[in-house]
């Protein structure tokens, strides 16, 4: 499992996923990979899963197809992240 999380950096969403990130890993020996929306890679990745609302948490299984995910600016409990992620 894979967990990714697309934000823009230097924006009002920064701190709030900067902070979650934080207390997942916490909680969670898990690398939580980030990637800036605006960039080529985050444009196809939010094109790929048909992101429309930022920040967004995507949790993937090992082949890429997508576990689940949250959108928008109320992030999920770091828990409800790992059940997804842990499994």
């Amino acid at each position: 499992m894979r967990i990714l999380i697309l934000y823009r950096p230097n924006s009002e969403h920064e701190r709030l996923v900067e902070e979650f990130i934080a207390n997942y890993r916490r909680k969670y020996p898990t690398q939580i990979d980030t990637e800036d929306i605006d960039s080529r890679e985050g444009i196809a990745t939010a094109s790929l899963y048909d992101i429309v609302q930022y920040p967004a948490i995507l949790v993937l299984k090992d082949d890429g197809s997508l576990q689940s995910y949250w959108q928008g600016p109320e992030l999920p409990l770091s828990e409800e992240v790992a059940s997804y992620a842990n499994n």
